[in-house]
């Protein structure tokens, strides 16, 4: 798709984590520019990902976002006061079933989400410190997960066997559907949430809230969530890491976030236009 193919974007959706944030978590100066150009030149702009919204605040104010966000990949849309506007929880019985299939691999370290906690049973996961510094807060140690499933907002497998998190990935599809869905927000999380938890209906209650078309919306993201609202939105970017099945959806791709290409496609395809 050239520049001139573009439609104009009155409304930007980004994913953070491998997108607008670089692996140390942080924003570039450049990217911070082009989302303020953004909102100085009357485009709206927001934030879709597969944190917990407590996990968003900082890169809120650093960016400027005054609109509602989209956590838990689209499960919860809270709005800039604080308050949840939409909140979906995994269904007891898809839980339980997670749960179960995650307990007997040992490479793998199973974190709960629910009652704005990070709940995990042990401390000697080795990705366990690495989150606890992209969250910007620690997870509490709990004997059991029993007591929070009717509340459960998302369950994670963090694991560095990649191939493990695909195959449990399509054992989840078929063990929990039409119940929750599985997507890869990394190569190293897995993630269950449920089946409304979806950044393309975000999209779709973003755009309705602002009053914008949907042909004049864009996405920008990199990982397996990000593909729903890629199918959504009148221009789809994927940064040039995502793997491949999420590339063939988009209509551009960009480069990698540690080369500052979420900001270079913000200009290109949307400053210009």
């Amino acid at each position: 798709m050239t520049v001139s193919q573009v439609p104009s974007i009155q409304f930007l959706l980004s994913d953070m984590d491998g997108t607008l944030l670089r692996p140390d978590h942080s924003i570039s100066p450049r990217t911070l520019d082009a989302v303020r150009a953004l909102r100085e030149s009357g485009v709206a702009f927001s934030l879709a990902t597969g944190r917990p919204p407590r996990a968003m605040q900082q890169q809120i104010e650093a960016l400027g976002v005054d609109l509602p966000t989209a956590g838990f990949n689209g499960g919860s849309i809270v709005g800039p006061d604080g308050r949840f506007l939409v909140r979906h929880h995994v269904p007891v019985p898809a839980a339980v079933t997670a749960l179960l299939l995650l307990e007997p691999w040992p490479q793998i370290e199973t974190w709960v989400f629910a009652d704005n906690q990070w709940l995990l049973r042990h401390l000697d996961g080795d990705l366990m410190p690495l989150e606890r510094q992209a969250l910007g807060y620690g997870p509490k140690v709990v004997d059991s997960f029993e007591e929070y499933l009717p509340r459960i907002d998302k369950i994670v497998a963090a694991s560095r066997d990649h191939r493990l998190l695909v195959e449990l990935e399509s054992r989840l599809h078929a063990s929990t559907a039409g119940q929750a869905q599985a997507s890869r927000s990394q190569p190293r999380f897995l993630d269950v949430t449920a089946l409304q938890a979806d950044k393309g209906q975000a999209l779709i209650t973003l755009a309705e809230y602002l009053g914008v078309p949907l042909q004049h919306t864009a996405a920008l993201g990199d990982g397996g969530n990000d593909s729903a609202m890629f199918q959504r939105a009148g221009l789809s970017i994927a940064m040039g890491q995502a793997p491949e099945q999420v590339k063939r959806q988009a209509d551009v791709i960009t480069g990698s976030n540690l080369e500052d290409r979420a900001a270079e496609a913000i200009e290109r395809y949307i400053l210009m236009r």
